[in-house]
C-alpha cells in the first residue's frame, strides 16, 4: 500500500493516461473496420441495407447483430488508475 504524498499533478496525469488509452482503444477499434463491406451478415447471413454498407466502411454485421454485440458486457481489465478501495482489497 502507497504512503505518503503524491507529487502535483500526478492526478492530472493519471486521468490523461486514461483518457489516452480509451482513445487509443477506440482508434484501433475504427481501423479494424477497413476494406469492402459485407453485403450479408457474417453472423445471422442477412442483407445488410446498402445506406449501412456505405455510412460504415468495412461493415460485417447486420443492425441487429451489432445491436446484440454492443449490448454485451465487456471487461477490458487493465489498470485501475484511481487506486479505489475495492482494488486494493483483493
Amino acid at each position: 500500500m502507497a504512503v505518503g504524498w503524491a507529487r502535483d499533478g500526478a492526478v492530472n496525469e493519471q486521468i490523461e493516461a486514461s483518457i489516452s488509452d480509451e482513445l487509443a482503444r477506440m482508434r484501433a477499434q475504427q481501423q479494424r473496420q477497413v476494406g469492402e463491406s459485407r453485403t450479408h451478415c457474417a453472423e445471422c447471413e442477412e442483407p445488410i441495407p446498402e445506406q449501412r454498407r456505405h455510412a460504415l466502411p468495412g461493415v460485417k454485421l447486420c443492425i441487429e447483430c451489432q445491436q446484440e454485440r454492443d449490448g454485451r458486457a465487456s471487461d477490458r481489465g487493465g489498470i485501475n488508475r484511481r487506486a479505489s478501495k475495492d482494488s486494493q482489497l483483493r
